[in-house]
């Protein structure tokens, strides 16, 4: 009776099988899962019929099946698990005694062909479990030179540690023989949590700062918290009317600036008060400009109007919540400079200005403005006059050369991101269109620019807070930028004038699309230093079963890839790699410019791009989400809607295979990727098909959101997976040296100080994020040694 069972079970996995193999053969794919299919049927029919050759023939399927596996992914043992793993589970349960006994008239208890071949099967399983192609181990063998100390000191300036953007640090205090005596100082809660009306990205992001004596922080209801930096006890709170709305594309705060005025005011004659000669600069998700008092927290009311500057200001009429500010301002000498975020694809025209504003530090009066449309008439704007609408803009945290008198725009793209036919290629503006851009940081003036790629029909934005140091490159020392993007280039470039220096060439792509009136690039730019990922095909595909990796073929072979990241968007679908995501985000990397290495942690997930075409009757009509749900992509009033999916299985996982995430060291002076690791485990995943979070953390790679921090201590401090781990790496070789599990997801950079108490603390802030699925939390964690 139970091999009848049995027999049973396996005809009703035959015949899904051969379904499913069946689908994925006509549509041009693997004809293995129909051919096994039959075989496995054959099986259970010889197992009904209590025939003993259902076991042998079921043995010689399972090394057909193992020759398959490594034909089409070698030994890759996470590649191994969708295409094994229930062949596996049926083959271990036929050489069980009880299943060979039955057959053999308790004769016999092994069956010696299946047996051997299980027992063969699972010692290779084991031994995969010490073996993984991806890791590419490497040691960055450059000394350390203390000649170069642009790096942040005993405090944290800026977002980026200071101007430059690098989020690198000198303290060594904590090293990577000692990092393992990390330990918890002190935990601190905002109590800002997301409300039902907020929006489903509800991200607590924030780098600290600490200067002033005080440890600043922002929360996505826009407040802002002074602590203090050894006990975490609160010194003041800034707290705003919550502004919360599910239409908020990006309900966040990625960190606050600081201005210190004192040396200003000492030699004004009219010097102003001692209240607020030290400032916080807060940019809030409601696009305003915000001026607090350092030392209390107390609204600066001489800056702008009552402390702070409306930036919806000479935008025109604009839609609510199309505007927003999601990344820290960069203020640099006496100024206060802002971009902007916008919400993408809600409608075809009238999205706000992407233009660039410098606004005095003390009194917020205007100084400067760089518009892309206009990038000329830098001198303020009239009170009365307006920027020119649908621009491109720049939404993450800039970065200034003070000593040069220089601003770096990395600017994006502007909506809709995926549609071009109506783009006049002839246009001012477009010349900005995904363009790292150098400005003089007193005037504004246009000094250079860089394009990172060419008609952007796929959100490729320039993410990333670029990162400055100087670098020795092929004999010469050089001043140098490196602009981390989504397609995954890092282009290295002379700071001063622009012009690469590690080599830049121009790869043709395809031009051909059934889009009528779109006008696509023959060529798109590619860095010699670069994380483009590799193609894929059909063998890339992924899942947990079976079943799942073969819907995951079939859906890659109804669409649309030319095997590049420069596939065009159809009606028909799409897939595009590195989808809007990117291979970098608002994380950026991190260089240590004293050993002239750089740190980075990049993504690799596809997505499904499908075009909507609208007619005159559905130019104003939802065609993908619902009522009471976002709307951007919706491209109201445009030629086409744009539907963007990751490419994933019903089961909700990725259909590439890992890793997803990884981390890099690079030596600068060569350009050589020395070594290469997954990051992140699958512990605490949110999943479709459980109802709590996965429990157990299998190292495949996970993606990465949120930036790393490097230290003079040669280590890595990195959390962003989405398995709330918080991490230390050996910046020299990548080992993981300590890590620990927070209470929510880590998708934040940290930053690191010296306390009055002389010790180097590191914190991070713990609070999750609303669309990567990880746990939500208001915490705030510093971390220092035993």
């Amino acid at each position: 009776m139970l091999n009848k069972l049995s027999g049973i079970v396996i005809a009703l996995f035959g015949l899904a099988l051969l379904y499913m193999g069946g689908k994925l053969l006509l549509v041009g794919g693997s004809a293995f899962y129909a051919v096994i299919a039959i075989g496995v049927l054959a099986t259970a029919v010889l197992l009904l019929l209590n025939k003993r050759s259902a076991l042998t023939l079921y043995a010689l399927l399972m090394w057909v099946t193992l020759i398959w596996i490594i034909t089409e992914v070698g030994f890759d043992k996470w590649q191994w698990i969708p295409r094994g793993d229930l062949f596996g589970v049926i083959g271990v349960w036929l050489a069980l005694p009880w299943t060979v006994s039955r057959l053999y008239s308790a004769e016999r208890k092994f069956h010696p062909f299946l047996g051997s071949t299980v027992i063969v099967m699972i010692a290779l399983v084991i031994g995969l479990c010490f073996y993984d192609p991806v890791p590419q181990q490497g040691t960055i063998t450059n000394e350390r030179s203390n000649s170069d100390v642009s790096g942040a000191g005993d405090d944290w300036v800026a977002y980026g540690g200071n101007d430059n953007g690098q989020r690198f640090s000198t303290l060594k205090q904590i090293t990577k023989d000692n990092v393992s005596n990390l330990e918890v100082a002190w935990t601190y809660h905002t109590g800002d949590l997301r409300q039902d009306s907020d929006a489903s990205e509800y991200t607590f992001e924030a780098t600290p700062l600490k200067v002033n004596g005080l440890l600043y922080i922002c929360t996505p209801h826009n407040e802002v918290h002074a602590l203090d930096p050894e006990t975490g006890a609160v010194k003041w709170k800034y707290e705003p009317p919550h502004d919360g709305s599910y239409l908020w594309q990006h309900q966040t705060c990625r960190g606050v600036s600081y201005y210190d005025g004192s040396n200003s005011a000492a030699n004004n004659t009219a010097a102003q008060p001692a209240l607020c000669r030290k400032r916080i600069f807060n940019a809030s998700v409601n696009a305003h400009l915000v001026a607090l008092d350092a030392d209390t927290g107390q609204v600066c009311s001489d800056f702008g109007h009552n402390g702070s500057i409306d930036l919806h200001d000479n935008l025109g009429t604009l839609r609510p919540h199309a505007l927003m500010e999601t990344s820290a301002p960069l203020v640099a000498g006496n100024l206060v400079i802002v971009g902007s975020s916008v919400m993408d694809n809600g409608y075809n025209q009238g999205n706000p200005s992407g233009v660039i504003r410098a606004y005095d530090a003390q009194s917020g009066r205007l100084v400067w403005n760089f518009d892309p449309a206009n990038p000329d008439q830098t001198q303020p704007i009239a009170a009365d006059a307006i920027y020119p609408q649908d621009t491109p803009l720049a939404w993450a945290t800039l970065s200034a050369d003070v000593k040069n008198g220089l601003v770096y725009v990395p600017f994006g793209n502007a909506s809709p991101d995926e549609v071009g036919t109506h783009r006049d290629e002839t246009s001012t503006a477009e010349q900005f269109r995904d363009n790292l851009v150098a400005l003089d940081l007193q005037t504004g003036r246009f000094k250079w620019r860089f394009q990172s790629s060419h008609h952007d029909l796929w959100d490729r934005d320039n993410p990333s807070q670029p990162s400055l140091l100087d670098i020795d490159y092929q004999g010469s020392r050089q001043p140098a930028l490196i602009l981390p993007t989504k397609t995954g280039n890092l282009f290295v470039l002379n700071r001063l004038t622009g012009k690469p220096i590690y080599p830049v060439n121009e790869v043709n792509v395809s031009t051909e699309s059934p889009i009528a009136g779109e006008k696509y690039s023959p060529t798109q730019p590619v860095s010699a230093l670069n994380f483009i990922p590799q193609p894929i095909t059909e063998k890339s595909m992924w899942g947990i079963t079976p079943f799942d990796q073969i819907s995951c073929r079939i859906d890659f072979r109804h669409l649309r890839y030319d095997g590049n990241p420069w596939t065009p968007p159809t009606e028909q679908g799409s897939l595009i790699l590195p989808g809007n995501i990117g291979v970098f985000n608002w994380g950026s990397v991190a260089v240590d410019p004293q050993r002239q290495l750089l740190i980075a942690a990049p993504v690799r997930l596809a997505y499904k791009y499908n075009l909507i075409k609208r007619s005159a009757q559905t130019e104003n009509s939802r065609l993908f989400s619902k009522d009471g749900q976002p709307f951007w992509n919706e491209n109201f009033q445009g030629e086409y809607a744009i539907h963007i999916q990751q490419f994933a299985s019903d089961l909700g996982i990725p259909c590439i295979a890992p890793p997803w995430g990884r981390m890099v060291g690079v030596d600068l002076k060569t350009g050589k990727t020395e070594w290469l690791r997954r990051i992140g485990t699958t512990k605490n995943l949110k999943t479709s098909f459980l109802p709590g979070r996965f429990p157990i953390g299998f190292p495949m790679g996970m993606v990465a959101h949120g930036g790393p921090l490097v230290t003079a201590g040669d280590l890595v401090f990195h959390g962003a997976t989405a398995d709330n781990y918080f991490r230390a790496y050996d910046s020299t070789t990548g080992q993981l040296l300590w890590q620990t599990e927070l209470q929510a997801g880590v998708q934040a950079t940290p930053s690191t100080f010296v306390g009055k108490d002389g010790k180097q603390y590191v914190v991070v802030a713990a609070g999750g994020h609303g669309s990567l699925g990880t746990k939500l939390g208001d915490t705030l964690v510093a971390f220092r040694l035993k």
